[in-house]
Protein backbone atom coordinates (compact mmCIF):
# COMPACT_ATOMS: atom_id res chain seq x y z
CA UNK A 1 0.00 0.00 0.00
CA UNK A 2 1.58 3.13 -1.23
CA UNK A 3 -1.37 5.62 -0.16
CA UNK A 4 -0.07 8.82 2.18
CA UNK A 5 -2.76 8.75 4.31
CA UNK A 6 -2.94 5.19 4.84
CA UNK A 7 0.53 5.14 5.63
CA UNK A 8 0.15 7.75 8.17
CA UNK A 9 -2.56 5.87 10.01
CA UNK A 10 0.09 2.58 9.62
CA UNK A 11 2.28 3.95 11.04
CA UNK A 12 0.64 5.35 14.28
CA UNK A 13 -0.55 2.18 14.97
CA UNK A 14 2.81 0.28 14.78
CA UNK A 15 4.12 2.75 16.76
CA UNK A 16 1.84 1.77 19.62
CA UNK A 17 0.93 -1.92 19.03
CA UNK A 18 3.11 -3.24 21.71
CA UNK A 19 2.71 -0.14 24.13
CA UNK A 20 -0.90 -1.31 24.60
CA UNK A 21 0.41 -4.95 25.65
CA UNK A 22 0.20 -5.56 29.63
CA UNK A 23 2.98 -6.38 31.42
CA UNK A 24 4.08 -9.82 31.62
CA UNK A 25 5.62 -11.07 34.64
CA UNK A 26 8.86 -12.38 33.91
CA UNK A 27 8.20 -16.47 34.66
CA UNK A 28 6.07 -15.76 32.11
CA UNK A 29 7.84 -13.79 29.49
CA UNK A 30 7.88 -16.72 26.97
CA UNK A 31 4.42 -15.78 26.59
CA UNK A 32 5.30 -12.10 25.50
CA UNK A 33 7.64 -13.00 23.37
CA UNK A 34 5.36 -15.18 21.42
CA UNK A 35 2.95 -12.63 21.29
CA UNK A 36 4.89 -9.69 20.12
CA UNK A 37 6.49 -12.16 17.47
CA UNK A 38 3.34 -12.36 15.65
CA UNK A 39 2.57 -8.83 16.12
CA UNK A 40 5.68 -7.90 14.90
CA UNK A 41 5.80 -10.18 11.68
CA UNK A 42 4.40 -6.91 10.13
CA UNK A 43 1.25 -7.15 7.73
CA UNK A 44 -1.31 -4.34 6.20
CA UNK A 45 -3.18 -3.83 9.29
CA UNK A 46 -6.06 -3.34 7.52
CA UNK A 47 -8.41 -3.48 10.43
CA UNK A 48 -6.94 -1.32 12.52
CA UNK A 49 -6.42 1.63 10.21
CA UNK A 50 -10.01 1.30 9.19
CA UNK A 51 -10.95 1.87 12.35
CA UNK A 52 -8.72 5.33 12.82
CA UNK A 53 -9.88 6.21 9.19
CA UNK A 54 -13.69 5.43 9.94
CA UNK A 55 -12.96 8.00 13.08
CA UNK A 56 -11.52 10.55 11.25
CA UNK A 57 -14.25 10.23 8.49
CA UNK A 58 -16.36 11.82 10.97
CA UNK A 59 -14.21 14.23 12.72
CA UNK A 60 -12.80 12.42 15.47
CA UNK A 61 -8.99 12.34 16.35
CA UNK A 62 -7.46 9.10 15.20
CA UNK A 63 -4.92 8.77 18.41
CA UNK A 64 -8.25 8.93 20.55
CA UNK A 65 -9.21 5.35 19.19
CA UNK A 66 -5.99 3.78 19.56
CA UNK A 67 -6.70 1.00 22.04
CA UNK A 68 -9.63 -0.04 20.00
CA UNK A 69 -7.43 0.05 16.82
CA UNK A 70 -4.82 -1.87 18.52
CA UNK A 71 -7.36 -4.36 20.10
CA UNK A 72 -8.54 -5.50 16.62
CA UNK A 73 -5.21 -6.00 15.47
CA UNK A 74 -4.46 -7.77 18.69
CA UNK A 75 -7.79 -10.03 17.26
CA UNK A 76 -6.95 -10.80 13.80
CA UNK A 77 -3.40 -11.66 15.06
CA UNK A 78 -4.59 -13.91 17.74
CA UNK A 79 -6.26 -15.91 14.59
CA UNK A 80 -3.87 -16.13 12.18
CA UNK A 81 -1.57 -17.65 15.06
CA UNK A 82 -4.63 -20.29 15.61
CA UNK A 83 -5.44 -20.62 11.72
CA UNK A 84 -1.81 -21.86 11.08
CA UNK A 85 -1.66 -24.61 13.40
CA UNK A 86 -1.37 -28.29 12.59
CA UNK A 87 -5.03 -28.36 13.97
CA UNK A 88 -6.28 -25.63 11.34
CA UNK A 89 -4.35 -24.52 8.34
CA UNK A 90 -1.13 -26.10 9.11
CA UNK A 91 0.92 -23.09 7.72
CA UNK A 92 4.53 -22.74 8.44
CA UNK A 93 5.02 -19.61 6.79
CA UNK A 94 3.23 -16.11 7.76
CA UNK A 95 4.55 -12.83 6.19
CA UNK A 96 7.91 -14.65 4.75
CA UNK A 97 8.79 -15.77 8.14
CA UNK A 98 8.20 -18.77 10.57
CA UNK A 99 4.66 -19.25 11.78
CA UNK A 100 4.23 -19.03 15.67
CA UNK A 101 4.00 -22.70 16.35
CA UNK A 102 6.86 -23.55 14.36
CA UNK A 103 9.37 -20.97 16.64
CA UNK A 104 7.58 -21.67 19.60
CA UNK A 105 5.71 -25.04 19.68
CA UNK A 106 2.40 -25.54 19.32
CA UNK A 107 1.04 -25.68 22.76
CA UNK A 108 2.54 -21.88 23.33
CA UNK A 109 1.13 -20.92 19.81
CA UNK A 110 -2.04 -21.73 21.37
CA UNK A 111 -1.69 -19.73 24.23
CA UNK A 112 -0.40 -16.91 22.74
CA UNK A 113 -3.30 -16.16 20.67
CA UNK A 114 -5.19 -16.62 24.09
CA UNK A 115 -3.46 -13.96 25.56
CA UNK A 116 -3.77 -11.49 22.53
CA UNK A 117 -7.44 -11.95 22.52
CA UNK A 118 -7.58 -11.54 26.59
CA UNK A 119 -5.54 -8.11 25.94
CA UNK A 120 -7.77 -7.35 23.45
CA UNK A 121 -10.43 -7.02 25.65
CA UNK A 122 -8.42 -5.83 28.60
CA UNK A 123 -6.81 -2.74 26.72
CA UNK A 124 -10.67 -1.85 25.90
CA UNK A 125 -11.94 -2.31 28.97
CA UNK A 126 -8.95 -0.44 30.88
CA UNK A 127 -9.96 2.83 27.99
CA UNK A 128 -13.60 2.69 29.29
CA UNK A 129 -12.42 3.24 32.82
CA UNK A 130 -11.12 6.64 32.25
CA UNK A 131 -15.01 7.72 30.86
CA UNK A 132 -16.88 7.22 34.25
CA UNK A 133 -17.76 11.11 34.44
CA UNK A 134 -18.14 11.53 30.23
CA UNK A 135 -21.25 9.05 29.42
CA UNK A 136 -21.40 10.24 25.76
CA UNK A 137 -18.07 8.96 25.41
CA UNK A 138 -18.33 5.99 27.75
CA UNK A 139 -21.27 4.74 25.59
CA UNK A 140 -19.53 5.19 22.64
CA UNK A 141 -16.95 3.18 24.00
CA UNK A 142 -18.88 0.34 24.73
CA UNK A 143 -20.28 0.28 21.69
CA UNK A 144 -17.14 0.30 19.53
CA UNK A 145 -16.29 -3.06 22.45
CA UNK A 146 -19.45 -4.61 21.28
CA UNK A 147 -18.92 -4.51 17.20
CA UNK A 148 -15.67 -5.79 17.95
CA UNK A 149 -16.83 -8.77 19.91
CA UNK A 150 -19.28 -9.49 17.71
CA UNK A 151 -17.11 -9.86 14.61
CA UNK A 152 -14.83 -11.89 16.34
CA UNK A 153 -17.51 -14.05 17.90
CA UNK A 154 -19.43 -16.66 17.39
CA UNK A 155 -21.86 -15.00 14.85
CA UNK A 156 -18.89 -13.67 13.19
CA UNK A 157 -15.33 -14.72 12.72
CA UNK A 158 -15.13 -18.07 14.72
CA UNK A 159 -18.78 -18.81 13.00
CA UNK A 160 -17.19 -18.36 9.68
CA UNK A 161 -14.24 -20.69 10.62
CA UNK A 162 -16.54 -23.51 11.26
CA UNK A 163 -18.56 -23.13 8.87
CA UNK A 164 -15.17 -23.17 6.44
CA UNK A 165 -13.66 -26.35 8.61
CA UNK A 166 -17.02 -28.06 8.04
CA UNK A 167 -17.18 -27.51 4.12
CA UNK A 168 -13.50 -28.94 3.51
CA UNK A 169 -14.74 -32.00 1.38
CA UNK A 170 -17.66 -31.31 0.76
CA UNK A 171 -19.50 -29.95 -1.95
CA UNK A 172 -20.36 -26.23 -0.75
CA UNK A 173 -23.02 -24.36 -2.48
CA UNK A 174 -23.15 -20.95 -3.09
CA UNK A 175 -24.80 -19.49 -0.18
CA UNK A 176 -22.82 -21.32 1.97
CA UNK A 177 -19.35 -19.94 0.60
CA UNK A 178 -20.94 -16.29 0.95
CA UNK A 179 -22.10 -16.90 4.82
CA UNK A 180 -18.56 -18.69 5.15
CA UNK A 181 -16.56 -15.22 3.58
CA UNK A 182 -18.78 -12.89 5.15
CA UNK A 183 -18.19 -14.46 8.67
CA UNK A 184 -14.50 -15.72 8.51
CA UNK A 185 -12.99 -12.79 6.98
CA UNK A 186 -15.67 -9.64 6.50
CA UNK A 187 -17.33 -9.43 9.84
CA UNK A 188 -13.97 -8.89 11.43
CA UNK A 189 -13.12 -6.05 8.74
CA UNK A 190 -16.86 -4.89 8.61
CA UNK A 191 -16.15 -4.24 12.78
CA UNK A 192 -13.23 -2.32 12.61
CA UNK A 193 -15.10 0.23 10.36
CA UNK A 194 -18.50 0.04 12.80
CA UNK A 195 -15.89 0.30 15.96
CA UNK A 196 -14.64 3.40 14.28
CA UNK A 197 -18.27 4.81 13.59
CA UNK A 198 -19.48 3.83 16.67
CA UNK A 199 -16.45 5.72 19.18
CA UNK A 200 -16.86 9.03 16.53
CA UNK A 201 -21.03 9.06 17.14
CA UNK A 202 -22.12 8.27 13.83
CA UNK A 203 -25.44 9.11 12.97
CA UNK A 204 -27.68 5.73 11.91
CA UNK A 205 -27.58 6.81 8.00
CA UNK A 206 -23.28 6.67 8.37
CA UNK A 207 -23.52 4.19 9.99
CA UNK A 208 -25.58 1.86 7.45
CA UNK A 209 -23.43 3.35 4.72
CA UNK A 210 -19.98 2.30 6.53
CA UNK A 211 -21.60 -1.11 6.95
CA UNK A 212 -22.55 -1.29 3.67
CA UNK A 213 -19.32 -0.56 2.07
CA UNK A 214 -17.29 -2.96 4.69
CA UNK A 215 -19.74 -5.90 4.14
CA UNK A 216 -18.69 -5.42 0.36
CA UNK A 217 -15.13 -4.91 0.96
CA UNK A 218 -14.80 -7.41 3.20
CA UNK A 219 -16.55 -10.41 0.81
CA UNK A 220 -14.10 -8.68 -1.78
CA UNK A 221 -11.18 -8.95 0.40
CA UNK A 222 -11.77 -13.06 0.92
CA UNK A 223 -12.67 -13.12 -2.49
CA UNK A 224 -9.06 -11.68 -3.74
CA UNK A 225 -7.66 -13.67 -1.18
CA UNK A 226 -8.93 -17.06 -2.98
CA UNK A 227 -7.85 -15.80 -6.23
CA UNK A 228 -4.58 -15.02 -4.80
CA UNK A 229 -4.00 -18.71 -3.67
CA UNK A 230 -4.72 -19.75 -7.20
CA UNK A 231 -2.68 -17.16 -9.24
CA UNK A 232 -0.59 -15.04 -6.54
CA UNK A 233 3.49 -15.25 -6.45
CA UNK A 234 4.80 -16.61 -3.37
CA UNK A 235 7.17 -14.45 -2.24
CA UNK A 236 5.39 -11.19 -2.80
CA UNK A 237 2.46 -12.90 -0.81
CA UNK A 238 5.07 -14.02 1.95
CA UNK A 239 3.16 -17.51 2.31
CA UNK A 240 2.58 -20.71 0.33
CA UNK A 241 0.18 -20.63 -2.65
CA UNK A 242 -1.73 -23.21 -3.47
CA UNK A 243 -3.08 -24.30 0.18
CA UNK A 244 -6.78 -24.38 -0.39
CA UNK A 245 -6.52 -27.05 -3.14
CA UNK A 246 -4.74 -29.47 -1.25
CA UNK A 247 -7.05 -29.19 1.52
CA UNK A 248 -10.00 -29.28 -0.61
CA UNK A 249 -11.35 -26.05 0.59
CA UNK A 250 -14.41 -24.04 -0.25
CA UNK A 251 -13.28 -21.35 -2.74
CA UNK A 252 -14.51 -19.08 -4.76
CA UNK A 253 -12.13 -20.24 -8.06
CA UNK A 254 -13.29 -24.05 -6.64
CA UNK A 255 -17.08 -22.86 -7.05
CA UNK A 256 -17.00 -20.43 -9.71
CA UNK A 257 -13.61 -20.06 -11.75
CA UNK A 258 -10.91 -18.02 -11.87
CA UNK A 259 -12.76 -15.16 -14.27
CA UNK A 260 -16.02 -14.99 -12.49
CA UNK A 261 -13.98 -14.94 -9.17
CA UNK A 262 -11.95 -12.03 -10.61
CA UNK A 263 -15.53 -10.59 -11.83
CA UNK A 264 -17.01 -11.00 -8.55
CA UNK A 265 -14.41 -9.01 -6.87
CA UNK A 266 -14.13 -6.17 -8.98
CA UNK A 267 -18.07 -6.01 -8.90
CA UNK A 268 -17.98 -5.54 -5.23
CA UNK A 269 -14.82 -3.38 -5.06
CA UNK A 270 -17.04 -1.17 -7.62
CA UNK A 271 -19.96 -1.18 -5.34
CA UNK A 272 -17.88 -0.28 -2.29
CA UNK A 273 -16.39 2.76 -4.50
CA UNK A 274 -19.66 3.65 -5.22
CA UNK A 275 -21.08 3.87 -1.38
CA UNK A 276 -17.93 6.13 -0.49
CA UNK A 277 -18.44 8.51 -3.29
CA UNK A 278 -20.56 11.07 -1.52
CA UNK A 279 -17.62 11.41 0.60
CA UNK A 280 -15.48 12.71 -2.27
CA UNK A 281 -11.66 13.26 -0.55
CA UNK A 282 -12.32 12.38 2.46
CA UNK A 283 -12.70 8.45 1.43
CA UNK A 284 -9.20 8.71 0.37
CA UNK A 285 -8.08 6.02 2.53
CA UNK A 286 -11.29 3.79 2.21
CA UNK A 287 -10.73 3.89 -2.24
CA UNK A 288 -6.95 3.66 -1.83
CA UNK A 289 -7.78 0.21 -0.14
CA UNK A 290 -10.31 -0.65 -2.81
CA UNK A 291 -7.95 0.51 -5.46
CA UNK A 292 -5.01 -1.69 -3.96
CA UNK A 293 -7.49 -5.24 -4.08
CA UNK A 294 -8.21 -3.99 -7.32
CA UNK A 295 -4.42 -4.04 -8.77
CA UNK A 296 -4.15 -7.36 -6.98
CA UNK A 297 -6.11 -9.31 -9.30
CA UNK A 298 -4.06 -7.71 -12.68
Amino acid sequence: MKNREYLRLKAIVEENLIDFLPEVDHKSITLHEAMEYSLRAGGKRLRPVLLLASCELLGMEAREALPYACAIEYIHTYSLIHDDLPAMDNDDLRRGKPTNHKVFGEGMAVLAGDGLLSCAFEVMGKDMLLYFDDPVKLQRRVHASYEIAKGCGCRGMIGGQVADIESENKQCSKEMLDYIHLNKTAALISAAVQAGAALAGASLSQRQSLSNFSEALGLAFQIVDDYLDVCGDEQEMGKHTGSDEKKNKSTYPALYGIEETRRRACELLDRAEEIMAPYYDEAEVFNAITQELRDRLK
